[in-house]
């Protein structure tokens, strides 16, 4: 898993279980959409899918501030995914 390609300024972030431990305690937070966008801009594609279902990446990805790069890149794996969850 390449986290610290998410988290290079974050090095708390970079250990799987701490990562897990912080988007379950924070699932109704806007914490937990910081994290989703540091993923969408940042992450690979199987990463972030270890991480967020597409479905929930779906129904947040209009709410969040990312780049138009990768905007497109995630309406379109939503486009190609979400149909086959």
């Amino acid at each position: 898993m390449k986290l610290q390609a998410v988290f290079w300024d974050y090095p708390q972030f970079q250990d799987q279980q701490t990562l897990e431990s912080y988007l379950r305690e924070n699932s109704a937070t806007d914490a937990y959409n910081w994290v989703l966008t540091r993923f969408l801009e940042h992450g690979r594609v199987v990463d972030t899918f270890a991480f967020f279902d597409i479905n929930l990446i779906a129904a947040r990805l209009p709410f969040l501030k990312l780049s138009d790069y990768a905007a497109r890149k995630w309406r379109r794996m939503v486009e190609v995914y979400a149909s086959r969850s």
